[in-house]
């Protein structure tokens, strides 16, 4: 076997192992066994445990920045609830080194380990903005993002902790989450409320989010007044169905 051969397959055992024992609790000798070669010859392709496990990290890195890639058509709501899933796919098959590594730990609190899952991080952060369609976002909707894509971590490890919710309910908690922040942002954010406008305009009234699309836009300002209601109803009443809603939501001909 080749040299990058052997790391490779080093770097899947490695892998494996991490996937059901935390990295701590993962030696060496645990990894020359599982790959069927010596103590020796493992340190022969990697100077220690830790880089080892850096290497792990960065090809578990490189395989969940896959996951959240996603095609920027149909509602947001839906791609993000398809994201959601792949990502709760991987901390399914990665739980305890996934755990671990956000917890940290004697073997995973490197610089270079924190600095591959801060660029995880940043890459989640890029892809929701892609999606939102924003290039620079100001600081209010930046927030909003950053605050998801870490209320997404959090989720996903009380959840490894117990599993005591299905995972499907906690992945389009996910989605109603996130645009229950942007909504909330939306109030005081003219930037943040022009993007949950563009959101709504596309998503379907019996679709996902469509039971939250009343109250989202009752949050929203209507170019100087308090909210944004159809064009056709009674002055002061805000949209009381979805249908009604998604009327406000689309924007006036000129």
């Amino acid at each position: 076997m080749g040299v990058e051969e052997r790391r490779e397959q080093l770097i899947a055992v490695a892998l494996e192992l991490f996937s059901v024992r935390s990295p701590d609790e993962v030696s060496i000798d645990d990894i020359a066994s599982a790959a069927g070669i010596s103590r020796p010859l493992v340190y022969h392709y990697f100077p220690g445990k830790h880089s080892l496990y850096e290497a792990a990290v960065r090809r578990a890195a490189d395989e969940l920045t896959a996951r959240l890639r996603e095609p920027h058509t149909g509602p947001l709501s839906v791609r993000l609830l398809r994201v959601m899933s792949r990502y709760f796919d991987f901390v399914a098959d990665h739980g305890p080194g996934f755990s671990a590594l956000l917890r940290g730990g004697a073997t995973v609190g490197s610089k270079q380990a924190n600095a591959v899952v801060d660029d995880v991080r940043q890459a989640a952060y890029e892809q929701v903005l892609a999606h939102l369609r924003i290039d620079a976002p100001g600081p209010r909707l930046a927030l909003v993002v950053r605050s998801w894509v870490g209320l997404a971590e959090t989720t996903a490890l009380t959840w490894l902790d117990g599993r005591t919710m299905p995972r499907a309910d906690l992945e389009v908690q996910l989605v109603h989450g996130f645009l229950a922040l942007a909504a909330v942002t939306a109030a005081d954010d003219e930037e943040t409320a022009e993007v949950i406008r563009r959101i709504i305009a596309n998503e379907p009234a019996d679709g996902l989010i469509g039971h939250l699309v009343t109250t989202l836009l009752g949050l929203l300002p209507a170019n100087g007044g308090p909210l944004l209601v159809p064009r056709d109803a009674p002055p002061g009443r805000p949209p009381g169905t979805p249908e009604e809603a998604a009327t406000a939501a689309a924007p006036t001909a000129p």
